[in-house]
């Protein structure tokens, strides 16, 4: 009787050891299905192929496994259950929008949901934009959720003094979640449009005579809008700083076009120039009111770390570059050249 109750423990335990080798087999090789395998060259692309996975906020992990086995990215539930039970791990997933193939194991699977890999989006802000091309960015984007519907929501939430929103964002790629918030976009860039201009400041040429950081995030929109070139900034903010400091207007179209605000054409003429507005540089001496446009880190560095040269004007050459000119009769000639002509 002895014997029979230890030979009988002996295969339960053999059964066991089996079905765990089973099982750590399963969840640790790729799915596929018994008629990919037989056919390697459907094997590649069923492997390679994506299947978007949505983990609902609250969902069960036998409600989660069923999905999965639905979208036959696992075949046997009941090992991945156990598994993730001996793993204790079923309370552990994540809700949000995965994607998976069947190139992955089970376990790897099951790792993604625990550690919440979930998909990503991405937006590009462009600098030299305005906020409100910003906004709208973040209004079109589908997977962004959308919660301000006041200005004075963005203004109280980062304690903003300034009159205008504008340029106090940073221009970069933003990698997110789905259903992330527009202020949480805007968290960041403001973080990090104050964390640049901040450690910027701190390592400023001590020749540079602007007042406070915000000056200089001023002088940088100008920068950005007036070249395209990498080259040319630190020179173009150069001209700017030099002029300020000799009580000279700054004479830069692009402060003009933006105080025109919605009723510019396209077309900047001369009644443009002698109109004022506080941002028509043409009109008043020193900086505009606020930055107006969304500024790189590179133009920022540029008014930070300008080059002296002693220009006072340039000119387009209208192939990306410009003219630079040290004296007025100078500048005239390259107008006539490069403009006129």
């Amino acid at each position: 009787m002895f014997k029979l109750i230890v030979l009988s423990l002996l295969i339960m335990l053999s059964i066991g050891l089996l079905m765990l080798s089973n099982m750590n087999t399963y969840m640790h090789a790729p799915i596929m299905s018994e008629h990919e395998s037989k056919y390697s060259s459907n094997n590649d692309v069923s492997a390679q192929q994506s299947y978007e996975f949505l983990v609902n906020k609250g969902a069960s992990f036998s409600a989660v496994t069923t999905q999965l086995q639905q979208l036959k990215l696992i075949q046997h539930p009941i090992y991945f259950k156990i598994w993730a039970t001996y793993k204790q791990q079923t309370q552990s997933i994540k809700p949000g929008e995965y994607v998976f193939t069947r190139s992955q194991s089970p376990q790897q699977i099951l790792l993604d949901l625990v550690s919440g890999e979930v998909k990503k989006y991405q937006m590009t802000i462009v600098e030299g934009k305005r906020f409100k091309d910003f906004m709208a960015e973040l209004q079109q984007h589908p997977k962004i959720v959308k919660t301000i519907t006041d200005l004075n929501q963005v203004y109280q939430q980062f304690n903003i003094e300034q009159t205008s929103l504008e340029g106090l964002f940073f221009p970069d790629t933003y990698t997110f979640d789905a259903d992330i918030t527009d202020m949480q976009i805007l968290q960041q860039s403001h973080q990090l449009l104050t964390t640049q201009l901040q450690q910027a400041w701190e390592t400023r040429d001590p020749s540079v005579k602007l007042e406070t950081p915000y000056d200089a995030l001023i002088l940088a929109s100008i920068v950005e809008k007036e070249t395209s070139a990498p080259n040319e900034r630190a020179r173009i903010a150069g001209v700017f700083l030099t002029r300020l400091q000799k009580d000279m207007r700054l004479q830069t179209d692009p402060t003009v076009i933006y105080g025109l605000g919605e009723s510019f054409d396209g077309n900047l003429t001369r009644k443009h120039l002698r109109t004022a507005n506080p941002y028509n540089t043409y009109v008043n001496k020193g900086l505009p009111p606020s930055p107006i446009a969304l500024v790189s880190k590179a133009s920022i560095m540029a008014v930070m770390n300008p080059e002296w040269t002693g220009d006072l004007y340039f000119v387009s050459k209208k192939d990306g570059t410009h003219y630079f000119s040290k004296t007025y009769r100078e500048h005239v000639q390259a107008v006539r050249e490069y403009q006129l002509n």
